[in-house]
């Protein structure tokens, strides 16, 4: 039998997880005709500055117990999305990941934590030339946010053991027997 705290702890993964392909969906189609116009500040490889960028957009979250699972959660997703980004992406790549830890930012569903991640990542921008740079600057930041709440720092070295999504290796594809 499932524990309650299990089944929120899923929920939650599991929320961030439809949550972060949403936000990356809505930047992908919408915004993109949008580009162009002056009001929308380009910022690197034609990402829409003040949709990157602005304020934190939830309210602050009041249940501790509530934050306190969401952080769990929420370091699970952006942890995994870094161990599973490529070694050498592409430039779209590159810019997808920035794009969604910013969209994470901002749309994080607690306003107080969203605000001071913002200002994390305006002292310290996302890493993303390879899966490895992704990974450390992940864990620096965790280890950042850590510090503000009075945890331990983390050995970064130890990274993927402590966040192993348990996802294979992708296997190719068998050549199908005609």
């Amino acid at each position: 039998m499932m524990r309650t705290t299990d089944f929120r702890s899923r929920f939650l993964v599991l929320a961030l997880l439809v949550f972060a392909i949403c936000a990356v969906l809505f930047y992908q189609a919408p915004l993109r005709h949008l580009s162009h116009t002056p009001q929308f500040g380009q910022q690197q490889g034609g990402t829409s500055g003040a949709v990157l960028t602005g304020h934190a957009i939830a309210p602050k979250l009041g249940n501790a117990t509530a934050k306190a699972e969401l952080g769990r959660a929420a370091w699970k997703v952006l942890h995994t999305t870094f161990a599973r980004f490529p070694e050498k992406p592409t430039g779209e790549e590159k810019e997808a990941l920035r794009s969604y830890v910013h969209l994470f930012q901002r749309l994080y569903p607690c306003g107080e934590c969203a605000e001071h991640f913002g200002q994390i990542l305006a002292k310290y921008p996302p890493q993303v030339s390879s899966r490895t740079a992704a990974a450390m600057w992940g864990c620096m930041i965790h280890n950042k946010v850590n510090k503000r709440l009075g945890k331990p720092d983390f050995d970064c070295k130890d990274i993927g053991d402590a966040y192993d999504c348990g996802c294979a290796e992708d296997e190719k594809p068998k050549p199908s027997a005609a």
